[in-house]
């Protein structure tokens, strides 16, 4: 089971699709922060959710979020991915799986890396919880209604 609502978000420090470094604490205090956990680049269900987020980016940095996408693909697959799909948003490379693991983002079917999306508030305190390995772009929807509770 992933993480529970009102647990202090794990700190971490990953590389980004530019392959530089990204830490959780660099947004506290500052921005509310959607953090989702997807399978892989370019797959069908990661590639829409991805996009979705896109589509909605302006809106959750207006309500005061940043949104950052976090998979065990590579700085290069995921620049990759970014810049296919005109990704405005960070996406962080966790290839051996730590930041996951911290998370507690296991597997579903046995061998699928989870979907699970956080909602950190800027105190790092987990205010929302998403996971489910189908529903991809319903995570969207989620996590803005939660960051919009979460406004000043």
């Amino acid at each position: 089971m992933p993480l529970s609502l009102g647990t202090r978000a794990p700190d971490f420090t990953l590389s980004d699709q530019l392959g530089a470094p990204v830490s959780l604490q660099s947004f506290l205090g500052k921005q509310v922060v959607v953090l989702y956990f997807y399978p892989y680049d370019e797959t069908h269900g990661c590639t829409a959710e991805a996009c979705r987020f896109r589509d909605e980016y302006e809106v959750f940095t207006a309500a005061g979020a940043e949104v950052i996408g976090v998979s065990g693909d590579s700085v290069v697959s995921h620049a990759e991915f970014a810049a296919h799909h005109r990704l405005p948003f960070t996406l962080l490379s966790d290839r051996d799986g730590a930041v996951r693991k911290r998370y507690r983002v296991g597997r579903q079917l046995l061998f699928i890396p989870a979907r699970t999306t956080f909602i950190i508030d800027r105190a790092g305190i987990i205010r929302g919880v998403f996971s489910h390995l189908f529903s991809a772009t319903e995570h969207v929807g989620e996590a803005l209604r939660v960051v919009r509770s979460l406004a000043p």
